[in-house]
């Protein structure tokens, strides 16, 4: 690895290469934090070495955008400018410069890059919850609970936060709408059992 080493923000621990530029968050080596890590290839390579921009040779070749004395490798898939090795940035098998990928991250451009989340677990948890708490909507759990056993099942394995990185949302939202709708239907037996027998 290169001698610049990519620092944690709470305990200021080095991060390994291969926490790096995943998907989905690692836990840092030496507090265990969730973290999700994007750096330029660049810094991992070894100072020296040809993978570096190789300088322009010829009059007239293609040099890359943002260092000019540099040979172009490839061109952006985002703008189509020209780019060394140092600026290429490469994502699911398509090469970014480090302006189209942070235009992707920030304006959503980019579809593999994920700019926000729709929190399924919490939206469960507050369908199942909310209406008990607020006690003159204890009646709207007949809609509120099957629908939040709905989504906590259906979106089990939609990713989470980083924040809530824990499914326990989701398994207390099924509980709670499970006591719920047991809860209507002894409501439901008595009511039933009443008439039947008056």
């Amino acid at each position: 690895m290169n001698s610049l080493q990519v620092q944690c923000p709470k305990c200021h621990g080095a991060l390994l290469e291969g926490g790096l530029n995943l998907q989905d968050p690692a836990p840092c080596p030496s507090c265990q934090r969730p973290l999700q890590v994007e750096v330029f290839p660049a810094l991992f390579r070894p100072v020296g070495q040809g993978q570096g921009g190789e300088a322009v040779m010829v009059e007239g070749e293609s040099s890359c955008f943002f260092h000019p004395q540099k040979k172009a490798v490839l061109p952006c898939a985002g703008c189509g400018r020209f780019l060394c090795a140092l600026c290429d940035c490469e994502l699911n098998g398509q090469h970014f410069c480090p302006t189209c990928l942070e235009t992707g991250r920030t304006k959503g451009k980019i579809k593999s890059l994920e700019n926000q989340r729709t929190l399924y677990d919490s939206i469960a948890f507050a369908l199942a919850i909310y209406p008990v708490v607020i006690f003159p909507l204890i009646y709207f759990t007949i809609f509120t609970a099957p629908a939040a056993l709905f989504i906590a099942i259906r979106y089990w394995n939609a990713p989470r936060s980083i924040v809530h990185p824990t499914k326990l949302r989701s398994v207390l939202a099924i509980l709670f709408a499970g006591a719920e709708l047991l809860g209507w239907v002894l409501v439901f037996f008595f009511i039933f059992n009443r008439h039947s027998h008056g």
